[in-house]
This record gives structure tokens, sequence and C-alpha cells, in this order.
């Protein structure tokens, strides 16, 4: 018979509000899970594509609004699943209530951390698809790639290298030349 194995302490959203600022976790299904802090490769593709998306964003003039991490966003209140994604935009304004966004974003970017692939490629691919999320990005910088997961459209895990130029299908008009972010990363 196997030995019965300690179950992990789960943690209630007012125990994950008490903790310190500038503590770097998200939850998953009540479980606490660190984050590792990002390198200067990751911030300057997350600065090149805050800076293209807000401004897109803006010029619309729609109610469509953009946030970078650290900005919280609640999945789920029964087990509490509590993410930060490295990007997002939340068209829903009634979904943001001060603090975060309560239900999923419209259009979520990951970039990949080294330490821990298999976080957004499999875990946050599943809790985002599950929770509604509508497209959804994983930018890889050292496979220099980018999963575009387009879950309205049933699309999921199509790739594309960083010389190309992709839509951003939550929008018409919206494409990203990453060819252009991909030289930022080699001088």
């Amino acid at each position: 018979m196997p030995a019965l194995q300690p179950q992990p302490q789960t943690i209630t959203l007012q125990q994950y509000e008490a903790l310190p600022a500038d503590t770097r976790v998200e939850i998953f299904e009540g479980i606490v899970y660190d984050m590792a802090s990002p390198s200067e490769m990751h911030q300057t593709i997350s600065t090149e594509l805050i800076t293209i998306l807000n401004s897109y964003t803006k010029n619309r003039q729609g109610t469509c609004r953009v946030f970078h991490a650290p900005f919280d966003v609640k999945l789920s209140d029964n087990p509490l699943t509590i993410v930060q994604p490295d990007l997002m935009i939340v068209c829903d304004r009634n979904k943001l209530d001060g603090k975060r966004c309560n239900g999923a974003p419209d259009f979520i970017i990951e970039i990949v951390s080294p330490g821990n692939p298999s976080d957004d490629y499999i875990r946050k691919l599943y809790y985002y698809k599950n929770a509604g999320v509508r497209e959804y990005w994983i930018v890889d910088p050292l496979r220099k790639t980018v999963t575009v997961n387009h879950f309205e459209a049933d699309l999921v895990n199509v790739p594309y290298s960083f010389d190309a130029t992709i839509k951003v299908h939550i929008y018409e008009d919206l494409y990203i030349n990453f060819s252009e972010i991909s030289k930022l990363l080699s001088s």
C-alpha cells in the first residue's frame, strides 16, 4: 500500500491579499507557486509589446485596456486561482475592480521563463482556455518562437518564428512584427 503524501496547504483570497506587497506568486487551485524575477530579455520583449498594444488600443478609443505584470487576474474563487500574466487586454471593464481583473482577459501574452517553460505551455494554457480567454500567446525568447492559441477559432499551438508578422485575432487590423522586436534582442 503506497504511503500517504502530505497535501499542500491551500490559501484563501484573504490570506493572499495579506501577503507582503513585493511577494511574486501565483495561485492555482489554492496552492501558492513562486514566480521568478524577469530577465533583461523578458523585460525588453515585454516593453516592446506593451508599447505596441497600448498605442493601438489608445488610438482605437474603445473600451479595451492593456495591463502588464504585476496585475492580478482572478480566474476562479473556488478553488482560488490568481495569475499575473505578463501582458493582457481586458475589454469588459466590469471585470476590473480597481485591484484586479475578475474573470478572463480577452488576450494574454506570457513570455517564457527558462526555469519553468511548462508553466506557460501546459498549466496556463489549460487554465486560460478553460477560463474563457479568447486568445493566448506564448513568447519563447530562447526558441525564438511565438505560439498562438486563438481559442475562439479552435486554433491551438500555432507556431511562428521571431521573423514573422503575427495577427492579433481579437482585432481586425492589428499585426505585430516580431522581426522588429528580435532586432532589439541581438543588439
